[in-house]
C-alpha cells in the first residue's frame, strides 16, 4: 500500500467509518498503560496482531497505535496530524519550545535557522573534530582494562557536538554531569508520558525529587554553556554564534529561552541518540565477531594507517551497513507520538480531532512482515541488491517528511568515524558485571555495557 493509498482509504464520508478496533486486555484505571510500563517493548511489537491502526486505552484517555509502515509514512506525511502527545507534551520540560516540539510557522523559522549548520560542506568540517575525538577515545583505554562503553560514548559524543556546534572547548568536566543527568530525566519523563499522573509527580518522592534535581542540573549546565560563549564574543562561526546572532522578523533577538531550547535539543540529540547507537553497536559486534573481522578488515584496506577520515567514507560500506543494522535492531529513539489537528481518517478508520497517535519504529523495524530473519543482526541486509526488498517506510531511524532530523548526516558521519576508528584498534570483549538488558526511558541503551579491552 502506497502512502496515497493509505491516505485515501479512508475516503468514505468519515462519519460512516468505524472506530479502529480496541486492543483487549489492560488493568483496571489504568488501561494499557500499565503494559508500556511492565513491558512496552513486548506490548508495542505484538499490536499489529490485532490492527494496523488500533485503540488503546491509557488511564482515561484513548490513544491510537499505527503498527503497519505504509499507515506510518501516511501520518508523517499527512498536514491532518502534527508533533504533539504525550511524548512531545513530557519532552517540552526538557526541550521547552525548540525547533523538536515546535510545529507550523515557528518550526519552519527555526529549521531554517539551523539547515546551514548542517549543509554538506560543514559535515566535512566537523569531520574533523569527530575523527580527532574518536582517536583520543581510542587512546585512552588501556590494554587489558575495562571499559564502561555507554560512558565513553556519551562523553565523547558530547564533546563532538559542543565543539562542532557549540564551539565549547572546556566541555570535558560537564560531559559526566550531562550525562548522568540525562539518563535520569529520560527514565522520568518516560513514566510521566505513559502514566500521565499529573500532580502526582510533584509529590516529593524520592524518584520525583531525582529528577527535579537531574533536570535542573541539566538546564543550569546548558545556561554556563551560552553564558561561556558569549563571554568568548565574537568570531565563532558554529551554529550557537548564528543563535546569538539571530533576530526575529522584527529585528529583534533570540530570547535566552529561545537559544536554551536549541542548545538543550542539541545536546539531547547529538549526544544521547549517537551514544546509546554505538553501544548497542559495539555490543552487537562482541556477538557477531564474524561481522567485527569484516568492519576490521574492511577499515584497515580503505585507511591502513589507522586515522579513516571523512574523505574515506564512501568506501567504508560494510561500516556503515553495520550501524544501519545496529539502529534497525536496536533503535535509540524507539516512540513517537503525534496529535490530529482535526477529524481525519486513517487505513479505513475514522480519527477524531485532537486524538493522539503512537508509532514505534522499535516495533516497525523488528517486524516479520517486514524483515526477514528479523531478530537477526544482518548487515548485509542493507546491500543495495537486498535492500530494495524492505517496505518503503519500515527503517526510518531519522524520520521522514518535514520533520525528518536535520542532523543525519552529521550523526551517520559521527558514527562511521568513531567506529571505523576504535574496532580496528581494540578488540572488546564482555566482562563480569555487564548487563545488556534494555534501559527504558525516553531512548533505549544498555543497562551496563562494561566490555574489555584488548589491543589488536
Amino acid at each position: 500500500m502506497s502512502v496515497e493509498s493509505a491516505l485515501r482509504s479512508g475516503s468514505a464520508p468519515r462519519e460512516q467509518l468505524p472506530p479502529p478496533p480496541l486492543v483487549p486486555g489492560g488493568a483496571p484505571l489504568l488501561g494499557h498503560a500499565w503494559n508500556l510500563v511492565r513491558d512496552p517493548l513486548d506490548f508495542l511489537s505484538r499490536l499489529r496482531d490485532h490492527g494496523e491502526v488500533v485503540r488503546l486505552r491509557l488511564g482515561p484517555r484513548t490513544a491510537y497505535a499505527v503498527t503497519a509502515p505504509e499507515l506510518v509514512g501516511a501520518l508523517l506525511k499527512s498536514p491532518d496530524y502534527e508533533v504533539g502527545g504525550p511524548l512531545w507534551e513530557t519532552l517540552e520540560v526538557l526541550l521547552g519550545k525548540g525547533v523538536a516540539t515546535s510545529n507550523g510557522q515557528p518550526h519552519r523559522r527555526q529549521r531554517r535557522m539551523m539547515q546551514p549548520a548542517f549543509r554538506p560542506e560543514r559535515i566535512a568540517d566537523y569531520a574533523a573534530v569527530m575523527a580527532e575525538e574518536a582517536r583520543a577515545t581510542a587512546a585512552r583505554w588501556e590494554d587489558g582494562g575495562t571499559v564502561d562503553v555507554g560512558a565513553e560514548m556519551f562523553r565523547t559524543a558530547v564533546r563532538i557536538v559542543s565543539r562542532s556546534l557549540l564551539e565549547v572547548d572546556s566541555i570535558g568536566e560537564k560531559a559526566d554531569r550531562i550525562s548522568e543527568s540525562l539518563h535520569t530525566v529520560f527514565e522520568g519523563l518516560y513514566r510521566r508520558m505513559v502514566l500521565s499522573a499529573g500532580p502526582l509527580h510533584r509529590v516529593p518522592t524520592p524518584a520525583n525529587r531525582r529528577f527535579a534535581g537531574a533536570l535542573a542540573d541539566l538546564h543550569a549546565l546548558v545556561d554556563e554553556i551560552i553564558e561561556e560563549r558569549r563571554a568568548a564574543g565574537s568570531g565563532h562561526q558554529d551554529l550557537l554564534a548564528v543563535l546569538l546572532d539571530a533576530t526575529d522578523e522584527s529585528g529583534a533577538p533570540l530570547s535566552h529561552a529561545e537559544i536554551h531550547d536549541h542548545v538543550v535539543s542539541l545536546v539531547v540529540a547529538g549526544a544521547e541518540n549517537v551514544a546509546s547507537t554505538l553501544s548497542w553497536t559495539f555490543w552487537l559486534l562482541t556477538q557477531h565477531p564474524v561481522q567485527e573481522s569484516r568492519l576490521v578488515e574492511e577499515v584497515e584496506s580503505v585507511a591502513p594507517e589507522g586515522r579513516p577520515a571523512f574523505a574515506d567514507l564512501k568506501k567504508l560500506v560494510h561500516t556503515r551497513n553495520v550501524i544501519t543494522e545496529a539502529m534497525r535492531i536496536r533503535p535509540a529513539a524507539w516512540i513517537f507520538t503525534r496529535r490530529s489537528v482535526a477529524e481525519t481518517s486513517l487505513g479505513g478508520y475514522a480519527i477524531p480531532a485532537g486524538a493522539d497517535v503512537v508509532y514505534s519504529v522499535y516495533a516497525m523495524q523488528r517486524d516479520p512482515r517486514s524483515f526477514a530473519q528479523h531478530l537477526a543482526f544482518d548487515p548485509d541486509r542493507w546491500l543495495p541488491e537486498r535492500a530494495s526488498e524492505v517496505p518503503q517506510f519500515a527503517m526510518m531511524p531519522f524520520s521522514v517528511g518535514n520533520r525528518k532530523c536535520p542532523g543525519d548526516h552529521f550523526s551517520m558521519t559521527e558514527l562511521a568515524l568513531i567506529l571505523a576508528t576504535v574496532v580496528p584498534r581494540w578488540r572488546l570483549t564482555p566482562v563480569e558485571g555487564t548487563d545488556p538488558r534494555t534501559r527504558i526511558g525516553i531512548t533505549l541503551h544498555p543497562k551496563r555495557l562494561l566490555l574489555r579491552a584488548e589491543r589488536r
